[in-house]
């Protein structure tokens, strides 16, 4: 894949992903009312996330691999490289390692919870600072790949609908174990409540 290419795909997934944390972030404050849907989005994200984890990949494997147009492009501010990005892979892969592995273990707390807790406070912090950093690129990217007769664009848009179709068919298939939290949260809220 081109450089150019590879970049609207990252900035296209980008966008769809900003919306989608966006939606998921907003169910936290309201957690106990909104635990189906806290899953549900939670789920639908993870082949977004990954798609997005791809395309950075390939160009980081690209760029220290010697390909010309990726050296050309230069690497990321060391900072970003160095720092941010180790901590937005390895905190993702937690957070949302954590999150499916408590929709298959149904509800439960614990260990697991914890994990997914804290892990989402460094995620958070790591990804805001990554979102500042390219945030202004995205939408002029996106753009660019919605004119038409743009080489790859329809290749690039059908990648990001695929992962947002197979987040949802996913999401759906594990609606039932999101109940099962969405129960456990209203019983334990219910009995906090009364204590």
């Amino acid at each position: 894949m081109s450089a150019e290419g590879n970049a609207r795909l990252t900035a296209a997934t980008a966008a769809v992903l900003l919306v989608l944390l966006a939606a998921e972030g907003a169910t936290i404050p309201f957690i106990g009312q909104l635990t189906t849907l806290h899953i549900f989005l939670g789920v639908l994200l993870v082949p977004v996330v990954l798609l997005k984890a791809g395309s950075s990949a390939w160009r980081f494997g690209s760029y220290y691999l010697g390909r010309d147009e990726y050296i050309r492009r230069g690497p990321p501010p060391p900072f970003l490289r160095l720092l941010v990005a180790p901590l937005v892979v390895v905190s993702t892969a937690v957070l949302f390692g954590t999150g499916l592995l408590l929709v298959a273990l149904s509800p439960q707390r614990g260990a697991v919870l914890g994990l997914h807790k804290a892990s989402f406070l460094v995620w958070f912090a790591a990804m805001t600072v990554h979102v500042l950093a390219h945030v202004l690129r995205i939408p002029g990217l996106v753009r660019d790949d919605l004119r038409a007769g743009q080489r790859g664009a329809t290749v690039r848009q059908f990648a990001v609908a695929g992962a947002v179709v197979a987040g949802l068919v996913t999401a759906v298939v594990l609606l039932p174990e999101a109940h099962g939290w969405s129960q456990w949260a209203a019983l334990h809220h219910h009995h906090h409540d009364d204590g």
